[in-house]
């Protein structure tokens, strides 16, 4: 399935129109669904744009204007529901999510990418407060999981498991790569070193900054 280009890439009009699958409602009643079923673990939500992310979604027709409800004194409440464009166009962004991979920027891989410019011992001491920190979350997740499961089928707890997986894929690799510092066989950690120690900077990362 070939990647391509959507009128909206918001992750959050993508969870609100799934929402709406279920029956047309008003974007306070949304947000209230999502929270419930604990959407706001998975997708970044920001219930202040929500309102506008409802907005675009009728710009573009994929949902509609179902009724105007008015109770008492209280404001009018506009509930929207989901139109045929809607849910095809709902249908076909789902399906390339699961099927197609992206190349995404966690901001880890950044920080990993920028981290020569702090002393190896430095670094470590920073990895191994961010280890103990993804132990900790892991076991809280893995906990969470386990009451979870005695109530909710696995179908609507996989995200949760994918998260734990990425959380306990991390724990291991950052690890592993303290170990490397720790006992010097991580390739170049000398020239690391040697570079905050003297300020000079090594040949082989002269090399890297300038492969001509």
């Amino acid at each position: 399935m070939a990647s391509q280009r959507r009128k909206l890439s918001n992750p959050l009009a993508l969870t609100v129109m799934v929402a709406l699958t279920e029956k047309p409602m008003h974007p306070y009643e949304i947000a209230q669904t999502l929270r419930r079923q604990g959407k706001d673990q998975s997708t970044k939500i920001n219930y202040g744009s929500l309102y506008t992310v409802v907005q675009n979604l009728e710009k573009h027709g994929f949902v509609e204007i179902t009724d105007v409800q008015r109770q008492g004194n209280r404001p009018e409440r506009t509930l929207y529901g989901l139109t045929d464009a809607g849910r095809e166009e709902m249908t076909e962004w789902l399906s390339q999510l699961l099927a197609v991979p992206a190349r995404e920027y966690p901001i880890f891989e950044t920080a990993l990418s920028l981290m020569g410019v702090i002393h190896p011992d430095e670094a470590a001491q920073l990895l191994e407060e961010r280890l103990a920190k993804l132990e900790v979350e892991a076991a809280g997740v893995r906990g969470g999981l386990a009451k979870l499961y005695e109530t909710v089928p696995r179908l609507f707890l996989v995200e949760v498991e994918y998260q734990l997986h990425m959380i306990e894929a991390q724990v291991e690799w950052v690890g592993g790569f303290l170990k490397e510092i720790h006992t010097g066989s991580l390739d170049g950690v000398d020239a690391w070193r040697r570079f905050h120690e003297t300020g000079e900077l090594p040949p082989e990362f002269g090399e890297l900054q300038d492969p001509t």
